[in-house]
């Protein structure tokens, strides 16, 4: 499997990668001049103890590189995996590169992410952010209808403003941001991938990116089982 639907438009799409367990494997044992051919429980034992005494240089030498169509809001919360790179430990840069689809040089119809009736959250009761329990159907279905009606008024004036001859680089203005979808690719080390996961997994990431990274840690675990299960279960105490 290589590509995984999420929430009504989205996806990621494993596009490549680079090595597998055995990359970390090998990089660990390059300063030994030893080489395995292929994953022994040996070298299985030799990951979990890189992974339990943070020995994690041999983990950015595995490199996955992703397609992600997801709405504004996630991809700004995931952009600062990218923004703080430098790995967490301070051993220098990460493997870590993104480039993003931009509304300065295309015009494809634009796609909105839209809750459906039962997918509206309540605000936390304990909490500055994040989200409650789904509140009534009701409710729900008046503010998909009051979002749905909003995008259309952006979209009207987006599409006047470019038959205007207003460059497309402005008259995106008008279009409503942070449900809006948008893509791009997304290249990182296992370690990388890992720390992403450990924080956008938990139960009070946003829901929105929740969905996402199990998607990513579906796609992730079929080239690299061992080395991200290890590095998980260390950033998890």
């Amino acid at each position: 499997m290589s590509f995984i639907k999420v929430l009504d438009e989205g996806y990621v799409r494993l596009v490549d990668h680079m090595g597998s367990d055995l990359t970390v494997v090998n990089a660990a044992r390059v300063s030994y001049a030893k080489e395995s051919s292929e994953l022994s429980d040996r070298d299985i034992k030799l990951i979990k103890f890189l992974a339990r005494e943070g020995h994690t240089s041999p983990f950015r030498h595995a490199i996955a590189q992703f397609e992600v169509y997801a709405p504004l809001m996630v991809c700004r919360q995931w952009w600062k995996y990218v923004v703080g790179s430098a790995h967490y430990e301070g051993t220098g840069d990460s493997l870590d590169a993104w480039n993003e689809s931009s509304r300065r040089y295309i015009t494809e119809e634009p796609v909105f992410y839209t809750p459906k009736a039962n997918e509206w959250r309540s605000k936390p009761e304990n909490s500055k952010q994040g989200s409650g329990d789904i509140i009534s159907w009701e409710m729900g279905e008046k503010h998909t209808r009051e979002l749905l009606s909003y995008i259309e008024i952006g979209m009207q004036k987006y599409e006047q403003a470019l038959a205007d001859g207003i460059c497309a680089e402005q008259a995106r203005l008008f279009l409503p941001a942070y449900g809006m979808y948008v893509r791009w690719y997304w290249t990182a080390s296992v370690q990388s991938v890992a720390h992403f996961l450990m924080q956008r997994l938990e139960h009070d990431a946003q829901k929105e990116i929740q969905d996402y990274a199990k998607a990513i840690l579906e796609l992730i675990k079929s080239i690299y089982p061992v080395s991200i299960d290890e590095l998980i279960v260390r950033e998890n105490g």
